[in-house]
């Protein structure tokens, strides 16, 4: 059949099908079953061009950036900063000086706690957080108000999942507050919060804002400009790049208002015994050497998504959560948290009497992994009333036939449960 003839599902379902054949890690078995692998809101698979692009600049570029003026030095800072570049693109940012790379999206969080909001915060005021964040967003900002002598406090969610956005503009309206802080979307629910809205909330009151976008970036175009945020933050591994490496996407003034939260090499202009010139942000708050490697790797992963038609991804994934809602919600005594609709594909689900980790224990010996626990966010769990759940989270490579497989798998594991009970 011409492709001219073939429908644009069937296209799109080819084309993902390709995408599928560049990651190496999804053509394994374990415990002699094929892998589902359903744990991507946890971290995603590499595809082969983020492994090759790391492991040419170790073979051909490998050494320390901004310092040499040899071949090596100046090949190896021309891809440390074209990948800074790459990815300003890839979020929509115009301005490639905002975007200061860090270990990850909890680093970044800690680098604004620290760097930006401890000089700034007085006791008695506020910061605002929700109710749906993960920890990484939550404990950095709890040890800051512990050590200020301010107060931390969260918008509620409801019982679908979604934020309580007239709580949040009375919060920001009836409190002190001195930053916002939120996710995009939540590693738990797959909750779409409406970005933009509560970041206008916020700067109709003049307050700044934070979003979490660890768990958006693979999944939703970010245009960080048009957000107005400012500071965005999030990690390359949850976005088929590599571990180690994330960034702070920040307004450049923001950044020029911020002192250095670490000292040392790379982020000094002049250093006496006396005293030093701090460097002109990014670099400020980059001290030591970089994972250059790291960053070569995400810039490839950018590329890779920016490569793939725009509105694919989404299109995709929104009919493989459809997929992935109607197979839970077919298993009896199964209750998914929140009913938010236009989620991206991620699902915690508990069955009364069932253990997260034995389920997620017998779904790995049949092949499928996902994730058990409170998925770093133990205060959503309690707003629901379990202390933990199972998570199924899916990419941009999982196929409708994983969904039927992971169907079958989990029926079997009950059935399992049920009679060793």
């Amino acid at each position: 059949m011409s492709e001219a003839l073939l429908s644009e599902a069937q296209i799109q379902r080819r084309l993902f099908e390709l995408v599928r054949e560049e990651f190496p890690a999804l053509g394994r078995q374990v415990h002699g079953k094929a892998l589902v692998y359903f744990d991507n809101a946890a971290t995603t698979q590499k595809p082969l061009r983020v492994l090759e692009a790391m492991d040419r600049f170790y073979r051909a570029h490998n050494a320390n950036v901004h310092r040499g003026v040899h071949a090596l030095a100046v090949e190896a800072t021309e891809l440390y900063e074209g990948a800074r570049a790459t990815l300003a693109r890839f979020l929509g940012a115009a301005d490639p000086r905002g975007v200061v790379f860090t270990r990850g999206a909890t680093e970044a969080v800690n680098l604004v706690a620290q760097a930006y909001l401890a000089p700034r915060l007085k006791p008695g005021e506020v910061v605002l957080v929700t109710a749906m964040d993960h920890h990484s967003n939550l404990v950095p900002w709890q040890m800051l108000c512990r050590a200020r002598g301010a107060r931390l406090m969260a918008v509620p969610v409801d019982e679908k999942g979604m934020l309580d956005l007239e709580g949040a503009a009375r919060m920001l309206t009836g409190y002190p507050v001195r930053l916002f802080a939120f996710p995009h979307v939540s590693n738990v629910l797959g909750t779409v919060n409406p970005v933009a809205e509560l970041i206008a909330l916020a700067r109709a009151q003049g307050i700044p804002t934070l979003v979490d976008g660890a768990q958006a970036a693979a999944h939703l175009p970010i245009a960080f400009d048009r957000l107005g945020c400012d500071f965005y933050v999030l990690s390359a591994h949850k976005m088929f790049g590599p571990t180690g490496i994330g960034a702070l996407i920040a307004r450049r003034e923001r950044l020029q208002e911020m002192e250095p939260w670490q000292g040392g090499g790379e982020m000094v202009l002049e250093v006496s015994l006396e005293e030093s010139v701090f460097a002109e942000p990014p670099l400020r708050f980059e001290a030591g050497t970089p994972n250059v490697a790291g960053a070569v790797g995400w810039a490839a992963a950018c590329e890779f998504l920016r490569a793939l038609p725009e509105g694919a991804i989404q299109a995709h994934e929104s009919a493989l959560s459809r997929a992935l809602q109607e197979a839970l919600t077919a298993i009896p005594g199964l209750r998914v948290l929140g009913e938010q609709p236009g989620k991206i594909a991620i699902a915690s689900f508990v069955l009364e009497g069932v253990h997260p980790q034995d389920l997620a224990l017998f779904l790995d010996l049949e092949g499928v992994a996902v994730r058990s626990g409170h998925h770093c966010a133990q205060p959503l769990h309690r707003r629901f009333g379990v202390s933990g759940s199972c998570r199924a989270s899916l990419a941009l490579y999982n196929t409708p036939e994983e969904i039927e497989a992971f169907a079958s798998a989990l029926r079997r594991s009950l059935h399992r449960l049920a009679q060793a009970a």
